[in-house]
């Protein structure tokens, strides 16, 4: 599957659903956008390589998954990558988190890099498209945009975790939203205590 992570405050989601896809053996495309190598550093104070290769092994030290799964980063500049093409296979593509930029964008049919032009492929070709945004309050606009990628097809999971499961943890209200992602595109690799009715 393909990951996207755009400038929206949480990278914490991202990590979380990438340990959870890598130890349950998936292969994951990610793509990070330029912006979000500056949210990284606002929210733990660390950089981000720009190198696709050092971008690997700084992810899979974020998750804290070494060898487990298959993990291939793209420079978010390159837009001639594999991600990039509509004969690329794929089981879909999650953006988490998703700022309100990348959404505009995408809802107006832009693709200023490789992550809008992986989601414009997803949209285009008719496939699974998962979007979690992280901002509140939501402007009309946003609310406007967010229709219209929904109308295309996408599927817009908020980042609002549940309480029922019975959170102990920072991680257990992250991993809350990460399965509620990946459901959407039939992925259960997150050991997630779920609803079972009275």
């Amino acid at each position: 599957m393909i990951l996207g992570v755009s400038g929206a405050s949480g990278m914490i989601y991202a990590v979380r659903s990438l340990k959870h896809l890598l130890s349950a053996g998936y292969t994951v495309d990610l793509v990070a956008s330029r912006a979000s190598h500056q949210v990284w550093l606002k929210e733990d104070g660390v950089q981000m390589p720009t190198n696709p290769e050092q971008q690997a092994d700084f992810w899979r030290e974020q998750a804290g998954v070494q060898s487990a799964g298959k993990l291939r980063c793209h420079a978010w500049g390159n837009v001639g990558a594999s991600i990039a093409s509509g004969s690329f296979r794929a089981l879909g593509m999650v953006i988490m988190p998703c700022s309100m930029s990348t959404v505009g964008k995408l809802a107006a049919g832009l693709s200023s890099d490789l992550l809008e032009r992986a989601a414009d492929v997803q949209i285009k070709e008719g496939r699974s498209l998962v979007v979690v945004p992280r901002e509140t309050p939501l402007s009309l606009i946003h609310l406007r945009n967010l229709t219209t990628l929904a109308e295309a097809g996408a599927r817009i999971v908020p980042a609002i975790p549940a309480w029922y499961h019975r959170p102990q943890s920072v991680e257990d209200l992250v991993d809350f939203v990460v399965a509620r992602a990946l459901d959407q595109l039939a992925i259960d690799c997150v050991p997630l205590r779920r609803w079972e009715g009275k």
